[in-house]
Order: structure tokens, then sequence, then C-alpha cells
């Protein structure tokens, strides 16, 4: 069966995405202290089911918004019972407030403009209860990394680790390269995938249309939360609740509504 490179992504997406070092203990911690006050969790961003299925599991109740098709379309066959939407989380309006709204996996970074992460700063704060907690993950960007973009790496393909499909059997080879625009501050990926048979023959090739991510700086973060009518209560370098420092790979922002 031929598929979409959208499709494949959403596919080998639980197992080309591992979960980050104390990610599930953390969110599921907050899920706990929700849950005691009566309270709901959103995911926004939710993928397939990533974080919110084990949310669920330990007794939340959670609801998924994505705005993929194909990785709502998974989530769906790993859980019926949690209620999945698919929504723009910049216009997204479900009627109802929640006592904890998630954004994990950098989710947040495809918003662009400083206009679209406005509208989505917004739609979260009209879904959070009075005492509702706001946690967004991001990048703590490398500097280094988004120079050697400008050079030596810019678009040039890299090899990532070969990774089994679970529906066939097969190994797919892929492959990733990055470009990153200074003036706008939006790094853009381009995915390729090769899937191999038994014989170490390719069968089928994929290649993605380039997915753009914005990369956030700590201060930029600051002033869109407050801007936005938020107070941020701490910001972690890690899920283990470390300061953010000068090596830290993460950004971990805990707020609320003022």
């Amino acid at each position: 069966m031929n598929q979409t490179p959208e499709q494949l992504s959403a596919e080998l997406y639980d197992i080309s995405v591992p979960d980050w070092d104390g990610e599930i203990d953390f969110y599921l911690d907050l899920a706990r202290q929700t849950q005691a006050r009566g309270q709901a969790v959103l995911e926004v961003g939710c993928g397939t089911g990533r974080v919110a299925i084990r949310l669920a599991q330990e007794g939340a109740k959670v609801v998924g918004t994505d705005l993929s098709e194909e990785m709502l379309y998974i989530a769906r066959t790993k859980n019926a019972e949690i209620r999945w939407v698919d929504g723009d989380m910049r216009t997204l309006d479900l009627g109802e407030t929640f006592g904890l709204i998630i954004v994990p996996g950098h989710s947040f970074q495809f918003m662009l403009t400083p206009e679209d992460q406005v509208k989505a700063l917004e739609t979260f704060k009209r879904h959070l209860t009075s005492d509702g907690i706001l946690v967004l993950h991001l990048d703590h960007q490398s500097v280094d990394w988004l120079g050697d973009l400008l050079g030596v790496l810019g678009g040039k393909f890299e090899r990532s680790k070969d990774i089994e499909q679970p529906r066939t059997g097969h190994m797919i080879r892929r492959a990733h390269a990055w470009t990153y625009e200074p003036s706008t501050q939006t790094a853009t990926v381009v995915s390729k995938w090769e899937e191999v048979n038994e014989e170490g023959s390719i069968i089928q090739t994929w290649t993605r249309t380039p997915m753009q991510l914005h990369c956030v700086f700590r201060f930029e973060m600051e002033h869109l939360l407050l801007r936005t009518g938020f107070e941020i209560l701490v910001l972690y370098g890690d899920f283990f609740k470390n300061e953010l420092t000068d090596k830290s790979s993460e950004m971990i922002w805990v707020a609320r509504k003022k």
C-alpha cells in the first residue's frame, strides 16, 4: 500500500521520537494534582497520543488535539476512549476549560510569527480554569548548531538511525536536511525516507514537504507570556526541574493566568 509522507511519518512517530528524560513523570505529577481538583487535562499538539494516553492510563481525564489528521488516526487506533479533536491551536474553541494544558514536544514552535504565537497563547488562556496551569516545552536553541546551518550543515542531508516499519517489518532509512533563516528565526527541515526490503533493495521512497519551526529564545518567550496575560511560575532547563543553564537543551515553561 502506497502511503503519503504524512501517513508514513505518523506511523513511524512513536518509534522515531522517544520520550525526553523525566518527561512523563513530570506531566503525570501535574496531571494527578489536576485530577485531585476534579479538573481535566488538555494536550495541544498531541500527535499520536504519546503523552495523553499515559496520563489517561493513570486516571486523568484527557482531551487531545492536533492539526494532523494522520497523527490523530494513529491516536484513535491506540485509544478510542480519549476524546481526540482535530484543531488548530490558534483557533481552537472547545467550549470548556481545563485545569492543566500541556504543549509537549516543541509543538508551540510551529507558530512561526508573533501573530500566530499570540493567537495560540490566547487560545490556551481561554481554555484554562482560573487556577489552571500551562506548560510549554520548547527547544533551548543551540547557537552553535544554528550557526552551522548557515555554513557546512545548511541543506546537507544527514542520515538518522534506521528504524523498522512496524507494519511491514522492512527497514526505513531516514535522512534530514536543515536550513536556518536568521531574519525570521525559522529553521526548515526536509525529510526523506527509503523503504528497504529483505534483499536490500529500495522499494519505495518518500520526501516530505519542508517543515518549518520557529526558534524561540528565552526572553522572547517571557515577553510573549507576559503580553498575553500569563504569570510565569517557573522556567526549568529539563524535566527534572533543574534551572535553565547555558548547557540546557530544553526549556519547560510553567505559567498561569494573571
